[in-house]
């Protein structure tokens, strides 16, 4: 995450994970959520905030889907059910349930799937947010296999030479394990930049760079400029301008419809506003393509390769997806998750209306 989105020294608060978890599942449970699935939820948020995707984590996305649910926008019992089903995939009617709950859900199936015919593929529509879709590609992870998820939702992100919002952010993420070396989890907006970084920005007072956004007749604007309130501005597709490749954000934000919102019979939210989230859950078994031992060494190989590529001049080292937030997991387990004080006030807050156990700090 770009030093700029991190919270800074003087405003963070350290809380311990278990701390974290158990008030999590407290406020699902007080949302009508069941103690399995607020568990649920509350794993996908801790594990999210352990590995440093504050933007996915419950700093932005906790108080939206209380509000959600309060509003009634969210069905926080929903009857799911699979509406058309072969052997290596399903579609599923989420029935408004929020995705964070139901994306685990599907991708265990498509890992059970691919187990016995060697690629699973679960669709699902009708439903609400799915937070950081790497997490749920780590689930195929786990159980030796590539984990792969894309999410459409959402009409702010204008279409190269475009003028209004067609497309959501549209994230693609793919996981894949390896022996020695940490996973590599690529997980990634197909827009210029991710939604809620533009909220992480806000809390930080920090500006947003050239390309990112546009102004409301869909002119890039290729300059530093403060944050804007929503409804001011557009989102660009990942590229920016087309001369700096918008095109190819486009085409990937188009992808991401045809694979979450088409395979799974829905209209994407451009021609249906209460369209809500569509997603793509697939798992491919590796043993069913190649050794999984021959794959994870391979992958070892490369991925210590790409860590031993010399630096640019005024870099420290190269990264490969997954490899800092690896590292910021190990960092937090030990020694707190850093959340910024105006969020450990809300929780504060939101603790004491709904009598639920506060964060504790360390």
């Amino acid at each position: 995450m770009l030093e700029r989105f991190k919270v800074p020294q003087d405003d963070q608060v350290r809380v311990p994970e278990d701390s974290l978890r158990l008030t999590v599942t407290a406020i699902f449970e007080k949302m009508g959520v069941s103690l399995e699935d607020a568990n649920e939820a509350a794993d996908v948020l801790t594990l999210t905030d352990l590995r440093g995707v504050e933007t996915h984590g419950v700093s932005n996305m906790l108080r939206d889907y209380v509000k959600l649910y309060n509003e009634g926008d969210l069905n926080p019992r929903p009857s799911w059910r699979i509406v058309r089903e072969s052997l290596g995939t399903a579609t599923i009617d989420a029935d408004n349930g929020l995705a964070i709950i139901l994306g685990p859900k599907a991708m265990r199936i498509a890992i059970e799937k691919a187990r016995k015919v060697g690629v699973g593929i679960v669709t699902m529509f009708n439903s609400g947010h799915s937070g950081a879709i790497g997490h749920h590609c780590m689930l195929a992870v786990q159980e030796d296999m590539v984990g792969m998820c894309t999410t459409a939702g959402g009409a702010v992100v204008v279409p190269t030479f475009g003028s209004e919002g067609r497309l959501g952010t549209n994230p693609i993420a793919i996981a894949a394990p390896a022996g020695k070396e940490a996973p590599l989890i690529f997980d990634a907006a197909t827009s210029a930049i991710a939604g809620n970084k533009i909220r992480l920005a806000q809390r930080m007072d920090a500006n947003l760079l050239s390309g990112w956004i546009s102004e409301l007749d869909g002119t890039p604007i290729m300059r530093d400029i403060p944050v804007r309130q929503k409804g001011q501005y557009h989102h660009l597709p990942m590229g920016g301008s087309r001369e700096q490749g918008s095109h190819k954000g486009y085409g990937f934000g188009l992808m991401s419809e045809v694979l979450a919102t088409m395979l799974a019979g829905a209209l994407p939210t451009m021609l249906d506003i209460d369209a809500g989230s569509r997603h793509y859950f697939a798992a491919y078994n590796i043993s069913a393509f190649t050794d999984v031992e021959t794959f994870k060494q391979n992958m070892d190989k490369m991925l210590k390769m790409l860590k031993e590529t010399p630096p640019a001049p005024g870099y420290e080292r190269v990264l490969y997806p997954g490899l800092s937030e690896n590292e910021e997991m190990i960092d937090r387990k030990s020694n707190g998750i850093p959340l910024h004080k105006e969020v450990v006030e809300w929780f504060d807050d939101i603790s004491g209306e709904l009598n639920v156990p506060r964060l504790r700090r360390i």
